[in-house]
């Protein structure tokens, strides 16, 4: 009789120090809110219809950002779930910004 196996994920990295937190929540700010910042800027100093091109392409590329800072970052067993910006930036800040430990810490 085969065995059931349960593959396990590997949960989303906890963040122990202020400065990682910080650089977590900055990236997570980026992700966010620069396709809208760039259009209001574009609509303040040009044109509401330049502007409304330039959230479009703005959402294209952080849409390439966000998908190339997750799949550099996230297990290839977990990139089929969903990740909101948050976790995404959690994901990069500890595996390629901040490697610690809680053991380390304390």
């Amino acid at each position: 009789m085969k065995e059931n196996t349960i593959n396990l994920l590997e949960p989303t990295p906890k963040l122990y120090s202020k400065k990682c937190k910080i650089i977590s929540f900055v990236l997570q700010i980026f992700l966010q809110f620069t396709t809208f910042v760039v259009s209001v800027a574009t609509w303040y100093f040009y044109d509401y219809f330049i502007a409304l091109l330039t959230l479009v392409l703005a959402f294209i590329i952080m849409g390439i950002i966000r998908s190339k800072i997750r799949n550099s970052v996230i297990p290839s067993k977990q990139r089929e779930f969903q990740y909101n910006d948050r976790a995404i930036a959690d994901w990069y800040t500890a595996k390629e910004l901040c490697h610690e430990t809680q053991e380390e810490l304390f």
